[in-house]
C-alpha cells in the first residue's frame, strides 16, 4: 500500500542526514554556515533563466519538523544514534534565507538563493531547495520562451498527461501560468490556484460516434457555449471543417450560440490553418478561431508564423510540463563563521566552470535609466558598496571584454525570506507573480531573448571578490592545505 506523506521533511537525500549526524557528533551542529544556490548554464541553449519554486521552498521550511513516524523510520535504518535522533525530534529551523522572487530573470553563476543557518539545517535543506528551484525554473523558463515566440497569441498549457507525475503536472500548470500561459487543461490546478481552465475535445469523442457530424452535434448540444471542434480525426479540410461548419449552421447559429472555432492537431499546420481560415470565412464565420497543437515548442511556433500560419491560439503540452532539459542548479558551501568572523570557502576544480565564487555575497543589477533595460549584474561580497554613478562591467572569464556603464539605477536582487527562522516575506499572489515575470522579461534586450544564438548577458564579479577568489584558487589549487585562509569578511553584513 502506498502511503501519502503529509510531512515533507524527509524529501531529502540520505547523505544529507548522514552528514548532519557527522556535524552533530563532532560538536559542529550549531556552527553557522552559508550556502548558495546557483546554476552554471542557461537551459535550452538560451540567453536567460527565470527563477521559480520559491513558494515550494517557503512551504518546506515553514513545516520543517521531524515527527514521530519519521524518527521511527530513521531509527529502523540502524544508521543513526539515539542522541542524534533525539536532537532531530526537537529540531526547528532558526536560520536566514535570502532569495530572488519567483519570476525574476537570473543568469549563470550568480546566487539566486542563500541560506545562512546552523550546519545541520543548511545541509538537510539542500535536496528539497534544489528540487524546487530546478524544476520550477525549468518550466517557467520554457513557458516564457514559448509564449514569447507566440507574439501575443494565447498559449494554453495542455501538459497534464505528460507531466512528471500527477503532482508535478499540477505544479507545472502553476509554473506555466507564471511564465505567460493563459490557462491550463488541468482541472485540479484550476481549482487549487485559480488558473483559468481551458480545453476542447479529444479524438475519442469523434471515433466513438457513428459519424463526425453526430460527434460535433452532440458536443455542441452538451457544450453550446464552448464549441471548439477538433477537426483532424479523419480529414481536416474535406471532413472536419465542413462538419464543424455544418453543426454551426444547423444548431449553434439558429439557437443563438457562438461558433468559437476549431483545433487542428496533426498534419501540415501552416498549410491547414491557412486553408481553414478560407473555409471558415467563406462560410460566414470570420470570428471563429483557429487553435493549433501537436508537439509544439518555441521553434515550431516561430517557423509556423514565418510560414504565414493563421493562429489565434496554441495548445502546448509536453514541451512545457516535461521540458527536455535541465537548469542544473547546485547548492555549495561558500562561507563558515569562525570566532565571530565569516571565513570564505571555495570549491576548486580542474573544470574552471565548477570553481565556485566564495564568500557571503549579494547580487546587484544595473538598469539603464533611460530605456529601463538591464545592463548587467555584479556579484559582490556582502559588505561592499557599489558605485552609483559609473561602473565597469568585466567579463568573468574573458577579462579583456569590458563595458563602462553610466546613467543607471541599481537593484539588489535577493530579498529576505526567513530571518531567525521566521517568515518575513509577503508572498505575491499568482497573478502578481505572472505580472512581475512579464515585467522582468521586458527589461531584457531582444538580443538576449532570441532563441538562436542569444547575446551573452554579463554577470561580473567585483574586484574585491575576484581577488578573493583568485587568492583562494592559488592557495588550494593542486596542493594539500592544512590551514585555512586568513581572508575574512565582516560578520552580519546588512542585506
Amino acid at each position: 500500500m502506498v502511503k501519502i506523506m503529509k510531512n515533507k521533511t524527509l524529501r531529502t537525500d540520505f547523505y544529507e542526514l548522514t552528514m548532519a549526524q557527522t556535524y552533530f557528533k563532532e560538536g559542529r551542529a550549531q556552527e553557522e554556515v552559508y550556502f548558495d544556490i546557483f546554476f552554471r548554464k542557461n537551459p535550452f541553449n538560451g540567453g536567460y533563466t527565470i527563477s521559480a519554486g520559491l513558494d515550494e521552498t517557503i512551504d518546506y521550511i515553514k513545516n520543517f519538523k521531524f515527527d514521530e513516524e519519521q524518527i521511527k523510520y530513521l531509527r529502523s535504518l540502524g544508521k543513526f544514534s539515539e542522541e542524534f535522533l533525539t536532537y532531530l525530534k526537537d529540531f526547528k529551523f532558526k536560520g536566514n534565507v535570502y532569495a530572488v522572487p519567483d519570476g525574476t530573470v537570473v543568469f549563470p553563476n550568480e546566487p539566486v538563493l542563500t541560506v545562512k543557518a546552523d550546519a545541520v539545517s543548511a545541509q538537510i535543506l539542500e535536496t528539497s531547495l534544489l528540487t524546487n528551484f530546478n524544476y520550477g525554473s525549468l518550466v517557467v523558463t520554457k513557458a516564457k520562451r514559448i509564449t514569447n515566440e507566440a507574439e501575443g497569441r494565447m498559449v494554453m498549457e495542455f501538459g497534464a498527461r505528460r507531466g512528471r507525475g500527477s503532482e508535478g503536472a499540477v505544479e507545472a500548470s502553476k509554473l506555466a501560468y507564471i511564465g505567460g500561459c493563459a490557462g491550463t487543461s488541468n482541472t485540479e490546478a484550476g481549482m487549487r490556484y485559480g488558473i483559468p481552465v481551458l480545453g476542447t475535445m479529444a479524438h475519442s469523442l469523434v471515433t466513438m460516434s457513428d459519424s463526425e457530424y453526430e460527434a460535433f452535434l452532440g458536443y455542441a448540444k452538451a457544450n453550446p457555449d464552448n464549441c471548439v471542434f477538433l477537426v483532424d480525426t479523419y480529414n481536416t479540410l474535406k471532413s472536419g471543417i465542413p462538419n464543424a461548419i455544418r453543426v454551426a449552421d444547423d444548431y449553434l447559429k439558429p439557437n443563438g450560440y457562438h461558433f468559437k472555432g476549431i483545433r487542428i492537431d496533426s498534419g501540415d499546420l501552416a498549410y491547414l490553418s491557412k486553408e481553414a481560415r478560407n473555409l471558415l470565412d467563406e462560410a460566414g464565420y470570420p470570428e471563429a478561431t483557429i487553435c493549433l497543437s501537436n508537439g509544439l515548442d518555441e521553434y515550431t511556433i516561430r517557423d509556423l508564423l514565418n510560414q504565414g500560419a493563421v493562429i489565434d491560439s496554441l495548445g502546448v503540452g509536453d514541451n512545457i510540463a516535461a521540458a527536455n532539459d535541465r537548469v542544473g542548479g547546485v547548492y555549495k558551501l561558500v562561507a563558515v563563521e569562525k570566532d565571530g568572523q565569516v571565513e570564505p570557502r571555495i570549491k576548486v576544480s580542474n573544470d574552471g566552470i565548477k570553481t565556485t565564487n566564495p564568500g557571503y555575497k549579494k547580487v546587484y543589477r544595473f538598469y539603464d535609466k533611460t530605456t529601463g533595460y538591464a545592463l548587467g549584474d555584479v556579484v559582490a561580497l556582502a559588505d561592499e558598496k557599489i558605485a552609483e554613478d559609473r561602473f565597469t562591467l568585466v567579463h568573468p572569464v574573458e577579462t579583456w571584454k569590458k563595458t563602462v556603464i553610466e546613467n543607471y539605477r541599481i537593484r539588489e536582487l535577493q530579498v529576505p525570506i526567513f530571518e531567525n527562522g521566521e517568515l518575513v516575506y509577503q508572498e505575491p499572489t499568482l497573478e502578481e507573480k505572472k505580472t512581475y515575470c512579464d515585467a522582468e522579461f521586458k527589461t531584457l534586450y531582444p538580443e538576449i531573448t532570441r532563441i538562436n544564438m542569444p547575446h551573452e548577458y554579463y554577470v561580473d564579479l567585483t574586484d574585491k571578490l575576484r581577488e578573493l577568489k583568485n587568492s583562494l584558487i592559488e592557495l588550494y589549487g593542486g596542493t594539500i592545505v592544512n590551514e585555512r585562509p586568513k581572508v575574512m569578511e565582516k560578520k552580519d553584513a546588512k542585506r
